[in-house]
């Protein structure tokens, strides 16, 4: 039995949790693959630095070492970022080696090339890790629910946001608060754009929606939102409702095409993604076959997506033994039209304050009337100095008529402020 070695790029949060856990569960793992599988070599940028974690793994800092290593079969790239860690992917792959990776960004934006030379090598290229963490979804997706028309994948795959929205909806924290508190314990960056933007979960639903879906969907097809404008009153109006509100990735499949978007929304409190906290994550599949499914679980963190990157090793290890590769290969095999977000429909909460006096509230339902929005609700809050708050709901409306309501509202005099307009993920209100 002949050891299958490997070697890491990058020795950080996910490849120290890698190297663990080839060391804790070793025995097990070369059971499972017919071989041992051994680190041989680590790529980082200062060999002398010091480290929580032992390995008996040579520490390098020139990628030929390890492209120039015969012995070495599988490339792990848990650095991160874009660049070089695309080129070195790539690299390998031309050099015949097998690639696993943990990179969304990379995936997100340059997966087609990845693909198209795994292919042309007779390579494996596997990124389970890159989204949800140790949730495994890109494997059931390509295999458990390949016999099925997948229709909707939404899920919660951002672990900062969801942290910063349960703290505000369970401790009644305002954003800017939970924002410090998040970054104090290291769930936040310093720049925190890319969680609270959307854009984070922005490549995870487009990685998501290509595989589903069976097209090629990029970053620039998905509409963002993030949750910077999500307010303590808000969070307020949706309990009051019913909902609660996260920060959802939507990929929808019809007959016009697929829709990608990111964004908030109310959320029954009724639907299995309402009861996800804290940092967990939560993917919701649906299929013509399988119907309704959803895997939950730690969306990122050392040990659950070096979970996630082991197992890629392991089958990447398992088809070296059989002598096989590109079992599955790239399955965005088709071309589908990806229509906009304002073709979208749902329907949707607004809060606005306006001047409290007669003829307002008609004056605003005309308003809503000429750009065929049904109102469901209006409910007056409270006092905001000379203003009234007021709660509205609608009925199922595009949301390109609802952005020609809400630009003739801010022409009305009337209207001092549009507080908030968020999406309700519902099919309708009852």
């Amino acid at each position: 039995m002949k050891a299958i070695q490997i070697a890491l790029l990058g020795m950080g949060t996910v490849g120290t949790g890698v190297v663990k856990i080839l060391a804790n569960n070793a025995r097990s793992i070369q059971q499972k693959v017919g071989a041992p599988v051994v680190i041989k070599k680590i790529l980082v940028k200062n060999p002398d630095k010091v480290r929580n974690i032992t390995t008996e793994a040579q520490l390098v800092t020139s990628i030929d070492e390890i492209l120039h290593d015969s012995d070495i079969k599988i490339v792990v790239e848990v650095m991160g970022g874009e660049l070089p860690a695309k080129d070195y992917m790539l690299a390998a792959l031309k050099a015949g080696k097998h690639v696993v990776t943990a990179n969304k960004d990379v995936v997100a934006k340059y997966g087609r090339e990845l693909f198209d030379t795994a292919a042309e090598t007779h390579t494996d290229f596997l990124f389970e890790a890159s989204v949800g963490g140790g949730i495994p979804i890109i494997r059931p997706l390509k295999q458990c629910l390949a016999a099925n028309q997948i229709s909707e994948i939404m899920g919660i795959v951002n672990g900062t946001t969801n942290y910063m929205l349960s703290k505000m909806t369970n401790e009644q924290m305002d954003y800017s608060d939970v924002l410090a508190e998040a970054q104090a314990k290291g769930y936040a960056e310093a720049d925190p754009s890319a969680d609270v933007g959307g854009y984070d979960a922005a490549r995870k639903i487009a990685i998501l929606a290509s595989i589903g879906f069976g097209a090629r969907v990029t970053l620039e097809d998905v509409y963002i939102e993030g949750i910077t404008n999500i307010t303590i009153e808000d969070i307020e109006y949706a309990r009051e409702l019913g909902f609660v509100i996260k920060l959802l990735a939507v990929a929808k499949q019809d007959d016009r095409g697929i829709n990608v978007r990111v964004h908030p929304a109310f959320l029954p409190v009724t639907h299995p993604l309402a009861a996800v906290n804290d940092v967990f994550n939560a993917i919701f599949v649906k299929g013509d076959a399988v119907g309704e499914t959803m895997f939950y679980g730690r969306g990122a963190g050392e040990l659950p997506t070096a979970s996630a990157v082991t197992a890629d090793i392991i089958d990447v290890a398992r088809d070296i033994r059989h002598n096989v590769s590109s079992r599955i290969l790239c399955t965005c095999f088709e071309q589908k039209p990806i229509y906009p977000v304002s073709k979208t429909e749902s329907p949707y909460y607004i809060r606005l304050l306006v001047e409290d006096k007669p003829g307002v509230l008609a004056a605003i339902a005309g308003a809503f009337g000429a750009q065929q929005v049904s109102l469901h609700s209006v409910i007056q809050k409270r006092k905001v100095e000379c203003a009234t708050e007021l709660v509205l709901i609608t009925y199922r409306v595009s949301d390109e008529n609802i952005r020609l309501a809400m630009n003739t509202l801010l022409g009305m005099s009337m209207v001092s402020k549009v507080g908030n307009v968020i999406r309700v993920e519902a099919e309708q209100i009852s």
